[in-house]
Formats: structure tokens, sequence, C-alpha cells
């Protein structure tokens, strides 16, 4: 037992109280309360004269206990004020510093110079507050930090709740959705009924997208990018919206480039013979052995082939002519286009009619659904829908491959980008060219629970 613990003061304290009681039982029974009460009687009995005290009988138990419980009860009533008084002055700071705590504020700590258990819960409540705040300071630091990053990053971020209501936006977000204007707390749906039709489609799928949408007079391709997430144990959504114009163009020059290379190597590959054998065929010519012409002359016919089917396969992404724009039955093309490529309608065609050049929008949904077909997944769901959303006619191909990853996403659309292994090839660019060609657009969205989703929105009607 410590000297100055809370166990041991009580102790004092009762061992002190009981040798009081003792001695106010044995002063008020024994000596002196019964020689003061007998020297008072005689007194009153003769007046005026000396009297001196005389044997005096000891009071009953009964009044004496009476007297020593009027006499206790005031003195107990004092002392366990002068005891708890310090303990309930600590108590009261305690209830502050936690007040305190829960509003946030750790700054309060309390002072004690008692070498008991509750200075020891004081010290301790007080290193306890010392780390709380320095926590905290660090915890600010990091959220300051963090929120300058997010707010100054090119991407624009919108973090909505459960009932689609904007939590969190930072600077690019606002300068997109709102013309620089704070977003907190404003319905992001109603945010997106005022900006371009594809980019409302694009969050409303709930999905990854690539899309391009016209604003300011110019072309601007994004990337989206949505994750759900629960938040203090709330669903919340998150949007990122990151601008993809800029790094298309500088991949689109690249790949040009690259282009050119691969096209000057095969002329190099393929006119460096040809140079060659013509100057043999020449030579044989003037020696007057004309036997071995025809073998020259084929190999000059078999290398200007292989240039020719090699120069025809760019040529014909260069040299797309203008769509010759009809107005066509959704059931019959769907049917004669079921005769080149394999899929399942996912929904019946509509009744009214497109407005397409069939020839090339044929060509390019048998490229779609062919590469839906080397996704990998189940044939049974190659699918190809047909639906019409206002001035707009979708034309989805979708299938249950592995999807594209946000890098394959970002390049699907560039020229002669592939992720075939045969190398170079159109790829989607082609899709790209004709869409436009026709006035609409393509987009890219990875499926919930796997595979792609393109889509080619065209106008339903004439210009």
């Amino acid at each position: 037992m410590k000297r100055f613990s809370l166990e041991g003061r009580m102790a004092i304290v009762v061992a002190a109280s009981a040798v009081m009681g003792a001695l106010v039982f044995a002063g008020v029974a024994i000596w002196p309360f019964p020689q003061a009460v007998a020297w008072l009687d005689e007194l009153a009995k003769n007046p005026g004269h000396a009297v001196v005290p005389g044997p005096s009988e000891p009071v009953d138990t009964r009044t004496a206990l009476i007297i020593c419980f009027l006499l206790l009860v005031p003195l107990s009533a004092w002392m366990a004020h002068v005891l708890v008084e310090p303990i309930r002055r600590l108590m009261r700071a305690l209830e502050s510093a936690v007040a305190s705590y829960r509003d946030g504020d750790y700054s309060m700590s309390i002072g004690t110079d008692r070498m008991d258990e509750l200075g020891d819960l004081i010290r301790m409540h007080n290193q306890l507050g010392t780390i709380l705040r320095e926590q905290r300071q660090n915890l600010a630091q990091r959220e300051l930090l963090l929120d300058t990053v997010v707010q100054n990053t090119p991407v624009a971020l919108v973090l909505t709740d459960a009932s689609g209501k904007v939590t969190y936006a930072n600077i690019a977000a606002r300068h997109l959705f709102n013309e620089g204007r704070a977003l907190a707390g404003l319905d992001f749906a109603s945010v997106l009924a005022a900006m371009p039709e594809n980019l409302r489609v694009a969050a409303a799928a709930g999905e990854d997208a690539l899309f391009t949408v016209e604003m300011e007079g110019s072309e601007e391709t994004f990337h989206l990018s949505q994750r759900g997430f629960r938040l203090q144990g709330r669903p919340h959504r998150l949007q990122l919206y990151r601008r993809m114009t800029r790094e298309l163009s500088r991949q689109e020059v690249h790949t040009w480039k690259r282009v050119i290379r691969v096209i000057s190597h095969e002329l190099n590959n393929s006119l460096a013979p040809i140079s060659s054998l013509s100057h043999s065929g020449a030579e044989l010519a003037r020696r007057g052995d004309l036997e071995r012409l025809p073998g020259v002359f084929a190999s000059i016919g078999d290398r200007a082939k292989h240039l020719h089917g090699f120069i025809s396969g760019y040529a014909s992404f260069a040299k797309l002519p203008a769509p010759q724009a009809r107005e066509i039955a959704w059931e019959p093309f769907l049917e004669a286009l079921g005769l080149h490529a394999r899929f399942e309608l996912s929904a019946p065609p509509p009744k009214q009619p497109g407005w397409f050049d069939p020839t090339q929008i044929e060509q390019v949904l048998i490229n779609l659904i062919k590469n839906a077909h080397e996704a990998g997944g189940d044939e049974k769901d190659v699918t190809v829908g047909v639906h019409i959303v206002g001035r707009d006619c979708l034309i989805d191909v979708s299938d249950r491959g592995p999807g594209m990853s946000e890098t394959v996403l970002a390049q699907a659309l560039l020229p002669f980008y592939s992720t075939k292994r045969s190398g170079t090839g159109l790829g989607l660019a082609l899709a790209r060219e004709i869409s436009e060609a026709h006035g609409g657009r393509i987009a890219l969205a990875n499926r919930e629970g796997g595979g792609l989703r393109v889509t080619l929105v065209l106008p339903a009607g004439p210009h």
C-alpha cells in the first residue's frame, strides 16, 4: 500500500474516525462531561458560594450515544466535505477536458500536485491530450497537403453521396461543370443536365468510358473513371474526368511518325530488289539472254504486287470516301449483317429507319463483331443492339471478354493502334473515322461484370 494512495488515506481517516468516536464517547460518558454537568448543577443550587466539584455518576449509555451522535454528525459532514471537495474539483476538470475533446479541442490540460492514483490519472490524461494534439496537427497537415494536391490536379474530381448531392469537387471540376463556382451541396444530376448529351450518357452508365464532346467550338476527348465506395458507412461515388485531347494528339503524331517509318521501310525493302532486278533485266536484254527475262519480270511483278497490297491497306484508311447516307430499315440490314458475322440481338430493332451509308457502317460493325469474338468471351455473349435516343441512333456491340485497361482505353481510338500480336492495324480508328464522317461519334466503356461495349452514335435522321 503506497503512502499517499487513496486506500492509505482512507485507512487513516477510518482509524482517526474510530479514535475520535471513542474519545468523544469517553468524554461524554466518563470524563469530563459528567463532572462538568455535576459542577453546573451544584452551582445552580448554591449561587454565590464557592463550589467544590464532588464525585459524579457516569452518564448512562443511551444518553451518551445520543450526545455522541449529535456531536459527530456535523463533524463527519465537515470532514467528508474537506476530503471530497478536491476530488470533486478534479472530476469537474476532467468533465471539461472530455467535453473539449468531444468538440475537437485538445489544448486543455489539468494541473495537479496529488501523489495518489488520481494524480496518476490526471498526468496520464495530460499525456493523452498531448499525443492527440500532435496527431491532430499531423493529420491536419496531411489533409492540407492532400487537398492542395487534389485541388490543383488537372483531373476533374467529383464526389457524390447516395442522394446524388456533391460532397466534394476540385477546381478543375468547378470549371468544367459550373463555370468556376462551387459545386458542394448541388444535385449533380441537375448540374449534368446542362452538359453535352454524350457526357450525361457516360456519367449515367456508371462505367469507365472514353467519349468526345464539343466544348467552346472544339472537340474534347475525356476519359471517365467511376468508382463506388463507402465513406463513414454511407455509399459514395467518385467520378474522375481526365482530358485526353492533348495526350491523344501527341500519341497520334507519334503514331503517324511510326506509320511513315513502316511505309518507308517497306518501300525500301520492295523498291531496292525491283531496282536491282530491273538492272539485271536490262543487262540480260543487252546480252541477248532472253530465256531468263521472264523470271526477272515475274520477280519484279511479285515484289510490285506485295507492295501494292501493303500500300492498299493503309490507303483505304486515308482515302475513305464520303458516306452516301440514305434511309435504311434496320431489320433487313441486321439480317444481312448476320450473314457475315455471328451475333445475338440484345433488343428488337427499332421501327424507325436509320440514316447512314450501309456499306461503311456494315464494314465497321463486321470489324467490331470480329473484335468482340476475338476478345475471348463466350460467342453467345456477343450482342448487337440498336436504340433510338432523341435525335441520336445508338448501335452497341458488346462482349464478355476481359475488357480494356485504362491505358488501352486511352489509346484505342488512335490510328493504327492494335493490341493484337500481329502488329500494327487500323484498330478502332476506322470506326471512329466513319462515325465522325456521318456526323456522329464512338464511345468505349467497360461493362459491369466484365466485357467491353463499343457504341456508335449516329444521327437518327438527315442533318
